[in-house]
């Protein structure tokens, strides 16, 4: 049996502490799948305005932490509380992170000062890994807000008896979002000007804080395999591709997981009544009440696909917006819609029902028992995105049995098996090209194989919610990945 490790998981966000996206999940999910196999996890995060004191009892643990920033000594204090028994230590500094939001003001601009944000956190997270004085193998950090920890290790605590042979594992979850800021911010951030080129920080004459995590980290790793090979090419890699390609026999790909005690249609007790693959009784009911909840007509016969989405170009929704119409003018089918983003987008699907009474349902904004709703009571899920690294509503609705129709992009590709119309296996309907034409074709596939093949539909919903995507199972691959890690930082030779 491998030895138990260390790990500490550095990041921007975690749930249910503080979220905006996927990342909060995995780092709220991953730690307590690592322990379950015998490890011993650590989280840190910035402890945000937004943090719920009182509800997460958090405790002081440091009154006064130095930080030595460039030239300069900055002090913080630190916090602590437990998440199912996992330590979680919450940095705390009125001048970073007492503000409105966690990456932007409240018009969507990105704080200018978020490369010092974000390299502080990233030296203050260690320094308190150090004044802990407990030795962590492996620190695992994640996007390049914390991609300067590897850099960091390696330059400032090579030596040190805390840190000195820890190994670094940056998980890249998004690639188009990079750190990349003036250079007027370097010398705070400390990482000495010989190290400032083209291999590491210096990008066209910027700083690119995910170019240094990547030269730095002993491991690296994305999202699922399929993204971890699409972004080794110029087409989706937004410039890393020569860096990740140099680093290519330490990259990899790990599909996200997702947590079955929120996201199961046997326990769900969002949903009107549960069910499961051995008896689907209550999905229909789920849908009669989603079809009635949502005005649509309440026609079991009929199928439903559900959207839930941002509304951003990297989702593809612009696609499913040129095609709609067709779709509703050529074929018998509802659909539920709900998200928020693009004004445009926004205006055209708030719209739409107006348009096919009956037919087409929509909420602009976001609600967490709606997206559940959604899940259970549609019989498809549409997700055509032009690149997702992992993506999570797939999995979920795989679970709900409601069949993907996807585009083959990162783990969209990974994780849905192609519909064989000879045999009926598979559990889902897929795509290729990134055109309204291919959307609307695999939507009418998907749609006659309902009822033109509804033997068949009925077997892939029974395979679909059959598929384990646990975090169990990525689990034992990123414990592979530390002690990758831990074998390079033995023969490695620091900077």
């Amino acid at each position: 049996m491998p030895r138990s490790l260390r790990i500490a998981f550095i990041a921007s966000e975690c749930d249910p502490f503080i979220k905006t996206g996927g990342l909060a999940d995995v780092i709220g999910s991953l730690p307590g799948a690592l322990r379950r196999l015998g490890h011993e996890p650590v989280i840190i995060v910035p402890r945000y305005a937004g943090l719920n004191l009182e509800r997460f009892r958090l405790r002081r643990a440091f009154d006064k932490l130095g930080v030595w920033m460039g030239n300069c000594l900055e002090w913080c204090a630190v916090d602590q509380t437990a998440l199912d028994d996992i330590p979680a230590f919450f940095i705390e500094s009125n001048k970073f992170f007492d503000r409105n939001g966690l990456y932007h003001d409240d018009t969507f601009r990105d704080y200018p000062d978020n490369a010092y944000r974000f390299g502080f956190f990233s030296r203050a997270a260690l320094q308190l890994l150090i004044d802990l004085r407990q030795k962590i193998d492996v620190i695992h950090i994640h996007d390049w807000q914390t991609s300067s920890c590897a850099a960091y290790q390696k330059i400032w605590h090579w030596n040190n008896e805390i840190l000195g042979n820890t190994a670094s594992v940056l998980t890249i979850h998004n690639i188009a979002y990079q750190g990349v800021y003036p250079v007027d911010c370097y010398e705070y951030l400390g990482f000495q000007w010989g190290n400032f080129t083209s291999q590491k920080f210096e990008d066209h004459g910027r700083v690119n804080l995910l170019k240094g995590g990547i030269h730095y980290s002993d491991r690296i790793t994305t999202v699922s395999q399929k993204h971890a090979d699409e972004v080794r090419t110029p087409e989706y890699a937004y410039g890393m591709a020569p860096y990740l390609n140099i680093k290519a026999e330490r990259f990899s790909g790990i599909l996200n997981g997702i947590d079955y005690s929120i996201w199961n249609p046997e326990i769900d007790p969002l949903i009107p009544a549960v069910y499961s693959r051995f008896d689907m009784t209550g999905k229909a009911t789920c849908k009669r009440n989603l079809q009635e909840r949502m005005g649509l007509t309440v026609d079991a016969t009929i199928p439903l696909i559900g959207v839930i989405s941002r509304f951003a170009s990297q989702k593809g929704l612009h696609l499913f917006a040129a095609a709609v119409s067709e779709l509703m003018n050529e074929m018998i089918f509802q659909c539920v819609i709900l998200g928020s983003g693009d004004p445009y987008l926004e205006t055209f699907f708030r719209e739409l029902p107006a348009q096919y009474p009956g037919r087409v349902a929509s909420f602009i904004g976001f609600n967490n028992e709606l997206a559940h709703w959604i899940e259970a009571g549609s019989d498809c899920f549409l997700m055509p995105s032009l690149y997702e690294p992992c993506g999570l509503n797939q999995l979920y609705s795989l679970k709900y049995g409601a069949l993907p129709i996807v585009r083959a992009t990162g783990g969209l590709d990974d994780s849905i098996d192609q519909y064989c119309e000879r045999t009926g296996s598979g559990t889902g309907f897929k795509f290729f090209e990134p055109s309204p034409k291919a959307l609307s074709n695999t939507v009418g596939w998907a749609v006659s194989t309902w009822y033109d093949r509804s033997g068949h539909f009925r077997q892939m919903q029974a395979a679909a919610m059959e598929k384990d995507f646990s975090w169990d199972v990525s689990a034992v691959a990123y414990e592979d990945v530390y002690f990758q890690a831990l074998n390079d930082r033995m023969g490695s030779s620091g900077v």
